[in-house]
């Protein structure tokens, strides 16, 4: 009876990806999958084109269902206008039109296909672009800013406290959870309270001083930090929690995965571990909550600028509500659809290289 010679691994047969890394969708499982296929592109760009029909569809059907228009509000403010004006004013926003809802609906494709949103009763018939474009910088530029630092200081601090279960560091979840659940408008009022108007080491509103001239200069830039310090810190605060508690909990789920302990059997450092595995799992569900914070950042500032009096794109749409002015709210519906949209296909693209899985199941 002769011995049966082992057999060795043939490239054929030897296993081609680790099991560690398999088990992660921190790598890419097979290296000639690392492009996104074109169907997954295809298929994302099909679904966002039509998400856009819809979203500006119902920025023009939804205006016109409200009682009233912006002649009307704007007559009942101004008393001396006469009639002749008042006609003059429908006719130029096309409010006097015998044209049916259809038609208007294709007249309002074919302006918006051109980049004329109209003009704004409100602001004295300035073209609605020119309106927004002066309001737009001063939001992303706060709001902006503040969600970003708070993302980024929340997502690394929670995957920290969760490598660390256990630890002292776990303080930390339930005070700034606790923050978070405090109204904005009243940690607003609190911070104006104590660090303007008692310790006075920040202005008490506005975004810069009064007789201040906007300009690319360092006394003006100047002005602005300072007077946007404490806004941006209070959103920090106010927003902080929320990714903090999420990054800690999607930690402690990933850190229970096999692969997790595989890695740490294998020696593997716990720097590397941390960020190259388990963090890096855990991250995908706080990109589509970053997502659309980012794209909520155009309209969802309005208590805080009703607050610090600050300039901005959600108080120009609370004010374009109220006067009816469909120009200008149809504009801001517009700027708040893209920056939605915007946000989510960059963040479909952030899964798509983070987690291999997305794209290799689409295609």
């Amino acid at each position: 009876m002769t011995a049966v010679e082992p057999q060795l691994p043939t490239p054929e047969t030897r296993p081609a990806v680790d099991a560690v890394e398999a088990g992660t969708t921190a790598t890419q499982v097979v290296a000639g999958h690392s492009r996104i296929p074109w169907r997954f592109l295809g298929g994302r760009a099909a679904f966002y084109l039509f998400t856009l029909w819809a979203a500006l569809t119902i920025n023009f059907f939804l205006p016109r269902m409200m009682k009233g228009d912006a002649v009307s509000q704007y007559l009942s403010r101004n008393r001396n206008v006469s009639p002749e004006a008042a006609e003059a004013l429908r006719a130029l926003l096309g409010l006097d039109t015998d044209k049916s809802l259809w038609q208007q609906y294709l007249d309002y494709w074919g302006l918006l296909l051109r980049g004329d949103l109209g003009v704004s009763l409100l602001h004295g018939l300035r073209p609605v672009t020119e309106v927004i474009s002066q309001a737009l910088p001063w939001t992303i530029g706060l709001v902006g800013l503040a969600t970003i630092v708070s993302f980024a200081i929340g997502t690394i601090g929670g995957a920290f406290i969760g490598w660390r279960r256990g630890s002292k560091l776990d303080a930390f979840i339930p005070i700034t959870t606790f923050l978070s659940t405090i109204p904005y408008f009243w940690l607003g009022l609190v911070a104006i309270a104590v660090f303007s108007v008692n310790l006075r080491w920040f202005p008490i509103g506005k975004a810069y001083g009064v007789g201040m001239a906007p300009g690319w200069n360092l006394e003006f830039i100047g002005q602005v930090i300072h007077h946007g310090t404490l806004p941006l810190l209070t959103i920090v605060i106010a927003s902080l929690g929320g990714w903090m508690l999420g990054m800690r909990n999607m930690m402690l789920t990933v850190l229970d995965e096999d692969y997790i302990t595989v890695a740490q059997a294998k020696g593997m450092p716990n720097r590397r571990v941390l960020w190259g595995y388990a963090a890096r799992n855990a991250v995908l569900p706080q990109i589509q909550s970053f997502a659309l914070s980012i794209g909520f950042i155009v309209g969802g500032t309005i208590v805080m600028e009703m607050v610090f009096s600050y300039p901005g794109v959600g108080k120009l749409l609370l004010d374009a509500t109220n006067a009816k002015d469909y120009a200008l709210m149809q504009g801001v519906f517009l700027v708040i659809t893209l920056s939605v949209l915007v946000a989510n296909i960059l963040a479909d693209i952030a899964y798509a290289f983070l987690d291999p899985r997305t794209r290799q199941t689409e295609a």
